[in-house]
């Protein structure tokens, strides 16, 4: 349960957190008009220290830092998957943010929906890639809370009823006014706070663990004596889910919008292409965070049946003292803010652009775009909160596995579409519709698994891949028939190659002898 020292330590951490969003302001220029991309973007003015930590801390959420370690809890070495996923985010970012950056900054896109529409010239297709997106971030807002709630309920610092939930939103009501009145230089500075406890914090448990339970090897042989042996191996059965898993989580994570608006806040695409070298740094944080998850059950942690992700909190609130307790509390918690807060602004950025100007208000003015801006934000955060209140726990999470299938349909318009706008409009609209409706049915019918059975023998892999290559073959068989029956595609307003291009080398002579 909770002591004095630790209730101290995580009010300081959270009271320090209200602090820097404060001076968020300070990185606002005087001299600048209100527009929807100084508020949503920081007028794309983050250098690399600033990238590095919004970018980081916006991927590596505070469920991510307790789901992961909860999955190797309960599953053993397949959870690990999460490591090298992120590692395959890094090159991916250097090569696809860079790029998209350049054609972003030039056009003043704002959204990858914006990015679409310049290169198909289709806004139906704009509009569906717009919708995905925030379809996809909303359950992901949600689970934000359910991050924060876990942790701190399993640490004891959640009150029960309504006195927890008047803390909850107590929490998201500062967050809620900081990014209103600041945009995204709020979690921008945020960000900072939440890399230095996290990193002290793992730093710290990781240290006390290993002391206490004696090294590497005790923990590892103490919970292959409570999992079983063999689940703490990689199986033969096991390595094509292990690998889809890791392929297609990267591929996605780059197309959700709130990553995107963090990279197009950089001040240019070397920036991004430092951050990208920099990020596994981020990644050795999760690789530490799963590790605990295998300590947990060398120290014995029992949790609940289905709340496995509770096992890392319960570890630190059983061998931590107080103060230490309350910073990784703490850190948790803030670093469920950044992200959230991205989010929020991702989604009502996604809103205003391809929604509301598109089709709603098209003479809306920049100062009126921010003002609905910060008003669909407002409301995001309240239905995240709804949501969490008004449905269960699972339920949040069945969706964003489901987001997390859905978002990566529209990587053929994005991704693919910085380098060759030959994919037809309506062919891609139709991959979109087939990788949706194929996804969705997959991932249900194995019980809102991500890993689903092919039918061929014991095959199993993640069935948001699965309907990508479903959705990529409808794409390219569709462009193929509409070009055959000279089908008109709207103009690409872009700079980018219609084709994809490969550079060779200069051709030099020899050298004389």
């Amino acid at each position: 349960m909770a002591g004095g020292t630790m209730t101290a330590t995580f009010l300081a951490v959270i009271g320090g957190a209200s602090l820097l969003a404060v001076t968020a302001r300070r990185l606002r220029p005087s001299d600048r008009l209100p527009s929807l991309e100084g508020w949503a973007l920081a007028d794309r003015r983050l250098g690399p220290v600033w990238t590095w930590f919004l970018l980081g801390g916006t991927i590596f959420t505070a469920y991510t830092f307790t789901a992961v370690p909860g999955l190797v809890y309960g599953n053993g070495a397949a959870a690990f998957f999460a490591v090298p996923y992120t590692v395959l985010v890094c090159p991916l970012a250097f090569v696809l943010l860079s790029r998209l950056w350049t054609v972003a900054r030039r056009h003043n896109y704002v959204t990858a929906a914006d990015f679409v529409r310049g290169r198909y010239g289709s806004p139906q297709l704009a509009l569906v890639v717009a919708l995905t997106g925030i379809l996809a971030t909303m359950p992901y807002l949600a689970l934000q809370l359910l991050g924060i709630r876990s942790v701190l309920t399993a640490g004891g610092v959640y009150p029960q009823g309504a006195a927890g939930d008047l803390v909850l939103v107590a929490l998201f009501a500062g967050l809620a006014v900081a990014t209103y009145r600041h945009g995204l230089r709020a979690p921008a500075v945020i960000s900072v706070l939440k890399a230095v406890a996290v990193f002290v914090s793992l730093t710290a448990v990781t240290w006390l663990v290993l002391e206490r339970l004696g090294g590497p090897g005790a923990v590892f042989d103490g919970a292959a004596r409570r999992i079983g042996g063999d689940a703490l191996l990689l199986t033969p059965h096991q390595q094509p889910a292990y690998a889809t898993l890791a392929l297609g989580s990267a591929l996605a994570l780059l197309m959700y919008p709130h990553v995107l608006t963090a990279g197009f806040a950089a001040d240019g695409p070397d920036t991004l292409r430092k951050v990208s070298v920099a990020l596994p740094a981020w990644t050795g944080l999760l690789a530490l965070f799963g590790f605990l998850g295998i300590a947990a059950l060398a120290a014995g942690v029992r949790v609940e049946r289905g709340e496995a992700e509770t096992a890392v909190p319960m570890l630190v609130d059983q061998l931590m003292p107080g103060p230490l307790a309350g910073l990784v509390f703490g850190a948790i918690t803030v670093g469920a803010l950044v992200p959230a807060a991205v989010l929020s602004i991702a989604a009502a950025t996604g809103f205003v652009r391809n929604v509301y100007v598109e089709y709603l208000h098209p003479t809306a003015t920049p100062k009126r775009q921010v003002r609905v801006a910060k008003a669909v934000s407002l409301i995001a955060k309240a239905g995240a909160v709804a949501f969490v209140f008004g449905l269960r726990d699972q339920d949040a999470v069945n969706l964003q596995l489901l987001g997390g299938v859905w978002i990566l349909q529209i990587f053929p318009a994005v991704a693919i579409g910085l380098y060759t706008g030959r994919l037809h409009p309506r062919a891609l609209l139709a991959g979109w519709g087939v990788g949706m409706l194929a996804g969705t049915l997959m991932v249900v019918r194995e019980g809102f698994s991500a890993v689903v059975s092919l039918g061929f023998g014991r095959l199993e892999v993640y069935g948001g891949l699965a309907a990508l290559l479903l959705n990529l073959a409808v794409a390219v068989a569709g462009t193929a028939l509409l070009e055959r029956l000279g089908v008109p595609r709207g103009a690409d307003l872009t700079d980018l190659p219609s084709r994809l291009t490969l550079r060779r080398r200069p051709k030099t002579e020899a050298n004389p002898r």
